[in-house]
């Protein structure tokens, strides 16, 4: 990830405060959604310099291998992360050969600079969520796995709302502007599908997950106070979609 840019830097420092244990929930939520505003006009300001010079912003993959706990939860945090910013994911169930315990390797096909904005989010929510879950408490008698699975089942779901409302503003905004980037931003997705395709000609689509904790509702209040930064290799299985 490039660390050069002024923008990006900004957008790092805001995700570092919102991340802070010392931060207020009102103050976590300030500074992320200064910067989920920020992240979203910086992929417009790209789509925009890469439609006169495409070489500066190509289509590629990054790779994010998710071991440790809450492994489908985490993977489903930058899911959500990557749908808001138009990326596409496939992933794989491995298993570590070193210690035997399964993991998932998630590939994010996108363009350059938005593969930095996933990273930088990701890096960032999954910390804010797993600090969020170990605080909040399931009632009485509840299964605490099952109350923090679907705890961060809500706070992705927070995330993808907040995220997409953060994008669609950008785009409104350039609009009123005169920069007319909401056709930029189809040809690039356009294109952004049609090589996912030929990378993947052959997947299966993931299938819905099952949550029963009640653990949805607070999740989902954690994620809206998140920091988002705008306004308020083993045995391999099939790849799938997501």
């Amino acid at each position: 990830m490039t660390n050069e840019n002024p923008k990006l830097a900004t957008i790092k420092a805001l995700l570092a405060k919102a991340e802070d244990p010392a931060a207020s929930p009102e103050e976590a939520e300030a500074y992320f959604g200064r910067a989920a505003d920020l992240m979203a006009k910086y992929g417009v300001d790209q789509a925009m310099l890469a439609e006169a010079r495409p070489e500066t912003d190509k289509i590629t993959n990054r790779s994010f291998d998710i071991k440790g706990k809450y492994v489908p939860d985490r993977a489903a945090l930058l899911f959500s992360i990557t749908h808001a910013l138009g990326a596409q994911n496939v992933y794989w169930t491995l298993t570590d050969s070193s210690t035997g315990k399964r993991y998932r390797k998630v590939r994010v096909y996108a363009h350059e600079s938005t593969l930095d904005r996933v990273e930088l989010l990701f890096s960032s929510l999954q910390l804010q969520a797993l600090n969020g879950m170990a605080k909040a408490r399931p009632m009485y008698g509840e299964s605490v796995t099952a109350y923090r699975k679907s705890w961060m089942a809500g706070f992705a779901s927070s995330v993808r709302r907040r995220l997409d409302e953060a994008e669609e503003t950008a785009v409104q905004e350039s609009a009123r502007q005169g920069v007319g980037a909401e056709l930029v931003l189809v040809k690039r997705e356009t294109a952004l599908q049609i090589f996912f395709k030929q990378a993947h000609p052959k997947l299966k689509v993931a299938p819905r997950r099952r949550l029963t904790g009640s653990g949805w509702r607070d999740g989902r209040a954690a994620g809206e106070r998140a920091d988002i930064g705008g306004r308020q290799l083993g045995r391999t299985r099939k790849a799938l979609a997501v």
